[in-house]
C-alpha cells in the first residue's frame, strides 16, 4: 500500500487528527539534523532579527494583528527570498483560526501564505539540500495544512500534505546539540512516536517504518525550548500545556505554564480558557471567576478572537461556580448556564460536554424549583444530544423514568425559547 493510501485509511478512523500531522511535521522538520552546521548563517537564528521580531511576535500571540503584520511585512520586504516572514504571516491566520476551528473565513489567506512558504522553501533547498531551514520551513508548512484539512474534512487533501510532508523525510540520527528552534520537532517528534501508538493500535504499523522516539526525553527537550528558543517558544510552552493536561492527565503541571501563557498575552482568548480550564480541573474558584468574567466582558467588547466558543467556557465555569462553590447563588447560577446554552446554539455546539453538563445543572435546578414540566424539556434535550452511554443521559433517563406523567405532555418548550 503507497504512503498515500496509508494516510488515507488513518484520517478515516477516529483520531485526533492534529496528533497524525503533528507527528509528520515533526518527523520532517528533523530530517537533516545529524547535519546541521552550527557555523553556518540561518535566519531563524540571528539574534538581531529576533530583537527586531519582539515586538511581531508578541503581538501576533496576544491577537494584536494590525502590529504583527505591519512588522511582518517589514521582514517580507526585508528577506523577499526567505520562507521565514510569509510562514509567521500564515502563522498568524492560523491564531485567528484557533478560538474557533469551524470558522473558515481565514482558510484562503493562511493556505495561500503556506504555499508561498513551501514555494521559497523549495527554492532554499534547491539552493542547499542540505539546508536544514529549508526542512523546517518545508515541514511545517505542510504540516499546518495538513492539519487545516483534517479540520475542514478535506482527506484527500490532507494525506496529500502527508505525503508532501514525507517525501522530504531522511531517517538520520538525532543531535542532541541543536538550536532549540530546530530542536522543538525533534521533541514533539519523540513524545508522540511513543504516545501514539501506544493510544492508537491501529497506527502501531505505519510507526514501526519511523524510529524509535523516547518520552521523557521529549518532554525534557520540549522543556528546553519552551525556556530558551525565541519563534518556537510559545508552541512549545503551549504543547506542553497540552500534553500536561491531555495526554499525561497531570493537569497540576499545566497549570503553571496555562497561568504564564495567560498572564503574558492576556487579549489570547485560547490562552485565557486553556487556563481556566485548568483552574476548573484544580478547584481553583477565584480563578476561574475572574479570568471568565474578563473573557465575557472581552467577548462583549467584540474583542479579536473573542466568539462564542470562548463564551461557552466562561459562562458553564461561571454558572458551576454559581452553583456549586461557596458562592451559592442559584439566580446567577441560571443566568449564566443559560447563557452558556446560548453560546452552544450560536455555533451548534451540541455534541459538546459543556451543553450536556449545562443542561443537566438546569434540569436539578428546574426540579429544586418544583417545575417538573422545564426540569423534563432539559431531560428530554440531554437524550437528544449526549450519547447513550453518558453520564447525563443516565441521569435525564432516570428522571423521566421518575415522572412519567409530566414526560407524556406536548413538547413544544424549546422552539418557544428558539432553540
Amino acid at each position: 500500500m503507497s504512503i498515500l493510501r496509508i494516510f488515507a485509511v488513518i484520517l478515516k478512523k477516529p483520531v485526533r487528527i492534529t496528533h497524525v500531522f503533528l507527528l509528520f511535521f515533526f518527523l520532517v522538520s528533523s530530517q537533516t539534523l545529524a547535519q546541521f552546521d552550527p557555523q553556518q548563517k540561518y535566519l531563524l537564528m540571528d539574534k538581531k532579527l529576533q530583537l527586531d521580531a519582539t515586538k511581531a511576535v508578541n503581538s501576533m500571540y496576544n491577537f494584536k494583528f494590525d502590529v504583527a503584520d505591519a512588522e511582518f511585512q517589514w521582514m517580507r520586504y526585508k528577506y523577499p527570498s526567505h520562507p521565514l516572514p510569509t510562514f509567521l504571516m500564515g502563522l498568524k491566520e492560523w491564531w485567528k483560526i484557533q478560538p474557533n476551528i469551524d470558522d473558515q473565513q481565514y482558510d484562503e489567506q493562511f493556505l495561500a501564505y503556506m504555499d508561498t512558504s513551501i514555494n521559497l522553501a523549495e527554492d532554499l533547498k534547491r539552493k542547499d539540500k542540505q539546508s536544514i531551514e529549508a526542512a523546517f520551513f518545508l515541514a511545517a508548512a505542510h504540516g499546518f495544512k495538513g492539519r487545516l484539512y483534517s479540520e475542514r474534512g478535506a482527506w484527500t487533501k490532507a494525506a496529500f500534505s502527508g505525503k508532501s510532508a514525507l517525501s522530504n523525510l531522511e531517517l538520520t540520527k538525532q543531535n542532541d546539540t541543536l538550536s532549540p528552534e530546530f530542536l522543538f520537532g525533534v521533541a514533539l517528534f519523540n513524545y508522540y512516536s511513543v504516545w501514539i501508538p501506544a493510544n492508537y493500535k491501529f497506527l502501531r504499523p505505519v510507526m514501526s517504518l519511523f524510529p524509535k522516539g523516547d518520552k521523557e526525553k521529549g518532554i525534557k527537550q520540549l522543556k528546553e525550548v519552551a525556556f530558551n528558543a525565541f519563534y518556537t517558544r510559545t508552541e512549545a510552552q503551549l504543547y506542553l500545556a497540552r500534553i500536561y493536561a491531555n495526554e499525561e492527565d497531570q493537569p497540576a503541571k499545566a497549570l503553571p505554564l496555562s497561568e504564564y501563557l495567560a498572564a503574558t498575552f492576556p487579549d489570547n482568548p485560547y490562552f485565557q480558557r486553556l487556563y481556566a480550564r485548568m483552574c476548573y480541573s484544580q478547584g481553583r474558584t477565584a480563578e476561574i471567576e475572574k479570568v471568565s468574567l474578563d473573557i465575557l466582558d472581552k467577548l462583549e467588547r467584540k474583542m479579536p478572537g473573542y466568539e462564542a466558543t470562548s463564551g461557552r467556557y466562561a459562562s458553564f465555569y461561571l454558572g458551576y461556580i454559581y452553583r456549586h462553590s461557596y458562592k451559592k447563588d442559584k439566580n446567577n447560577a441560571k443566568k449564566y448556564f443559560d447563557l452558556c446554552l446560548q453560546f452552544c446554539n450560536q455555533n451548534k455546539a451540541f455534541e459538546t460536554g459543556y451543553y450536556h453538563y449545562t443542561l443537566l445543572n438546569l434540569m436539578q435546578v428546574a426540579d429544586e424549583e418544583k417545575n417538573v414540566m422545564l426540569a423534563v424539556e432539559y431531560a428530554r434535550k440531554i437524550k437528544e444530544f449526549a450519547p447513550k452511554n453518558h453520564p447525563c443521559t443516565k441521569a435525564a433517563n432516570e428522571y423521566i423514568k421518575k415522572h412519567p406523567k409530566e414526560s407524556n405532555s406536548k413538547k413544544g418548550f424549546w422552539e418557544k425559547l428558539g432553540f
